[in-house]
């Protein structure tokens, strides 16, 4: 109960780096390989500033950089704010007017369902970039007591329909 959802998962990293965690479509990923990505991603994010509790959205198709986002949130310390794609557009700005965050993970479904004057309020980071800037960062796995990050912080702040 002390340990963050990320810790859990990089308990069982140490345990099956080679075992297959992730299936989409035609993609496999190893847990190793969806750690490191995630780390990297993890580690670009605390540069631009992402703190424990601090939300970040995330609007992006079902993919494999869905969950690698999703997980990299949570290494850095923030807290996830998924928004589906598929919403409307004015649902989804509501939901980013009342989150306020300040950084945004997208795909191209993503800024599209968003519209170009959202994304000039925030930070946005494509994760259907082909050369990620954050692709040379380290795959260590970031501390989080370093990070001043406990079981405590948020995970997620979820809206619902109701």
């Amino acid at each position: 109960s002390e340990r963050c959802i990320h810790e859990l998962f990089e308990a069982q990293v140490r345990r099956t780096p080679e075992a297959v965690a992730l299936v989409h479509e035609n993609e496999r990923l190893s847990y190793g390989e969806l750690n490191a990505r995630a780390n990297r991603l993890a580690h670009h994010l605390i540069a631009l500033g992402v703190r424990p509790d601090q939300p970040v959205g995330i609007c992006v198709e079902r993919s494999a950089a869905m969950v690698v986002g999703l997980l990299a949130i949570l290494k850095a310390g923030g807290a996830y704010v998924p928004l589906d794609p598929a919403y409307p557009s004015q649902r989804l700005r509501q939901v980013l007017v009342d989150a306020a965050p300040q950084l945004l993970l997208c795909d191209v479904a993503g800024r599209a369902a968003l519209g170009p004057e959202v994304l000039t309020d925030v930070i946005a980071v494509d994760l259907e970039t082909a050369t990620p800037v954050w692709g040379e960062r380290p795959t260590s796995d970031p501390e989080p007591r370093t990070l001043g990050l406990t079981s405590r912080h948020l995970a997620y702040v979820i809206y619902t329909s109701g």
